[in-house]
């Protein structure tokens, strides 16, 4: 299979093969993950019992993009590839750059709650018609335009090789379907065909982008659930502090009642931090050894999710004790000041790195490996987390 790298170099295009699509699938998860860290510390960075409007719209989002990557992953595993997860090159430096993304899209920063963080995340999530289209032998310049490439390249390709040849047999034990899935806006489903692949696609652009040119998503539509506002129209919501009014459109500024957001309220964090700034403190503040242990987390999750995106499925159920503890732990580094004192006098306080080498996912293999023989996973009985986590009945908040 071609490489990112080489493909990158070659100008963002509609994939012309199966080795261009699954290149292309492995980015898109890539895109997807990319976000999750971003609206993590702006979501983590609020202080506790303020800015709940937008604390839970921000939540929402993210627990879509943990669907997008899945959905991707069997949209993946359906054309024949093997998603990988697990693994270094898979976690993007911060600032990191959006796979196959065009230069006029800057490198996405770590940032506190702020008007700043949410213009970026209204960047990522613009939608295509807001957005103009990318140049010759550029990259995309809107998540919206990303998937639309794939979804000329996917038909393309099957209306050239077929669509057994596009979807080979027996994929369906690596499929994570909605019994694995914990829920959120839309549900899992497994793809096998062009429909389903489809499908998929639209439900990742539709969250993100909106329906037709309209403010909303489609999982009315799809899900038969209560129709949602796309994702930059949330993001839109927090950053005006108004709400959308039934029938306003795309271009129209929020014309509902007021949404009360205080940017003040809100954990001050140098985004560009790493674990070395934290070690050279580590005799006088424990933000080194917390922020270690959140990366050792926080790779234990991706190990997670590779494991059940190969195979194991159900593996999904570990996910959701993993992301309560990076939760906690995230939440704990933001309430800590910087340990360099120069930036905790200007009011800065420590946060994640998400930094994550080859030890960090060597450990975690181990370790979630580990997990998997005492919850179960491979007798066919019902998953049983008891043995690793506290039952509390906490859900992810």
């Amino acid at each position: 299979m071609i490489t990112a790298t080489e493909l990158h170099e070659r100008g963002f295009r509609v994939p012309r093969d199966l080795g261009e699509l699954r290149t292309f699938l492995q980015a898109a998860m890539e895109v997807e993950h990319l976000t999750i860290p971003v609206y993590m510390t702006g979501m983590y960075t609020i202080r506790p019992g303020t800015n709940r409007t937008a604390y839970f719209a921000i939540r929402s989002v993210l627990m879509e993009e943990m669907l997008h990557m899945t959905l991707a992953a069997n949209l993946l595993n359906a054309v024949g590839g093997s998603p990988r997860v697990g693994r270094a090159e898979f976690v993007g430096k911060y600032p990191a750059k959006l796979p196959f993304s065009s230069d006029d899209l800057p490198p996405v920063p770590l940032l506190h709650f702020s008007p700043e963080a949410l213009r970026t995340f209204l960047r990522i999530e613009q939608p295509r018609s807001m957005t103009p289209p990318p140049q010759e032998g550029s990259g995309w310049t809107s998540i919206g335009q990303f998937y639309d490439a794939l979804r000329q390249g996917l038909l393309q390709i099957v209306d050239r090789e077929g669509e057994r040849a596009v979807f080979p047999p027996d994929r369906e034990h690596l499929q994570v379907g909605p019994d694995d899935f914990y829920n959120s806006g839309g549900e899992v489903f497994a793809v096998h065909d062009t429909t389903s692949a489809l499908l998929a696609l639209r439900v990742i652009s539709e969250q993100g982008e909106g329906v037709s040119d309209t403010i909303w998503d489609s999982n009315d539509l799809i899900f038969k659930e209560e129709r949602t506002l796309a994702h930059y129209f949330r993001f839109n919501e927090i950053y005006t502090g108004r709400s959308y009014g039934p029938h306003d459109r795309p271009k129209d500024l929020p014309s509902g009642p007021l949404i009360d957001v205080s940017w003040e309220d809100a954990h001050p964090v140098h985004g560009d931090s790493k674990v070395a700034d934290y070690e050279r403190f580590a005799a006088t503040s424990d933000v080194y050894a917390q922020a270690v242990e959140f990366n050792s987390r926080y790779a234990a999750l991706l190990t997670c999710l590779d494991r059940a995106f190969n195979g194991k499925p159900r593996v999904m159920a570990l996910a959701v004790p993993t992301m309560l503890e990076l939760r906690d732990r995230a939440e704990q580094l933001h309430h800590n000041p910087h340990p360099d004192p120069a930036l905790a006098a200007l009011g800065i306080f420590a946060g994640p790195t998400f930094e994550l080498g080859r030890p960090q996912f060597d450990a975690a293999a181990q370790a979630v490996d580990t997990d998997i023989a005492l919850a179960g996973f491979e007798t066919g009985e019902p998953v049983d987390l008891s043995a690793l986590t506290p039952a509390t009945g906490e859900t992810f908040a």
